[in-house]
């Protein structure tokens, strides 16, 4: 590659496309932001600026123990949500997978199962 190749033109058209795309969707934001203050009123009142945290005042102390079943819906959130995306992968090579492949599966989702009637004895699910 000589040093006149790396100034030519012809590689800044590559990126027309995507210049055009974030164009795009800098005008997109921009007019839902301009339509929204034109057209919904902007009447703040009272119970709209005050603050809160789950539709109550705060009235006790922050330092105050949370109730079990909070941490329960964390841990069902980590399990369900987010260790489900490892099955995807998993199954877009199914076929390329050796018995391995499919055992290790079969266990993780025993360890799903076992984490699932773990939240059920919990009273997580109610």
């Amino acid at each position: 590659m000589e040093f006149a190749d790396i100034h030519n033109t012809s590689y800044l058209f590559e990126y027309v496309s995507v210049l055009l795309f974030i164009a795009v969707a800098f005008g997109i934001i921009i007019l839902a932001v301009v339509s929204s203050l034109l057209i919904v009123p902007q009447k703040p009142y009272s119970n709209k600026l005050s603050p809160y945290e789950c539709g109550m005042e705060a009235f006790e102390d922050a330092r105050k123990q949370f109730d079990i079943r909070f941490y329960l819906i964390a841990v069902l959130f980590i399990i369900f949500d987010l260790e489900i995306i490892f099955m995807y992968p998993w199954a877009l090579s199914f076929l390329q997978l050796s018995t391995y492949g499919f055992l290790s599966m079969i266990i993780f989702t025993g360890f799903l199962g076992i984490s699932f009637i773990y939240e059920w004895k919990k009273g997580a699910l109610q």
